[in-house]
């Protein structure tokens, strides 16, 4: 069995520090080779389009676009609500490389029968 982390995040931009930390959490369990999944709902479903995860959250805080990157090559993945990223008219063709939508039964598959460490901002 392997050892998966999820980061479920529901805050976008409008808590720009939440989100920060809610991708070094998630970095750090990608970077030290976990499955990593990042559950995405509410305003977070907009970190995963594109150029919307820009700027620095705080003072001494890595770039937001620094830290998606690296999730990203990390091996990193997002799972986008679908219903949420729906309700706010994006369009489906502005999802970057590592992110898919689905919901929970998606999130439920993903996780399997392995043991999971769950986080949630």
């Amino acid at each position: 069995m392997t050892n998966k982390a999820v980061v479920s995040l529901i805050t976008g931009l409008e808590d720009s520090e939440k989100v920060a930390v809610a991708f070094l959490v998630a970095l750090g369990a990608a970077e030290h080779g976990r499955p990593t999944l990042m559950f995405l709902t509410k305003e977070a479903v907009r970190l995963a389009t594109g150029e919307v995860a820009q700027g620095v959250a705080c003072e001494g805080c890595p770039p937001l676009p620094d830290l998606v990157a690296r999730f990203r090559q990390a091996g990193g993945r997002m799972l986008v609500c679908p219903i949420c990223f729906d309700a706010r008219h994006l369009a489906k063709d502005t999802l970057v490389s590592n992110a898919e939508l689905g919901g929970t039964v998606q999130l439920w598959e993903w996780i399997g029968d392995d043991q999971v460490t769950a986080f949630s901002y």
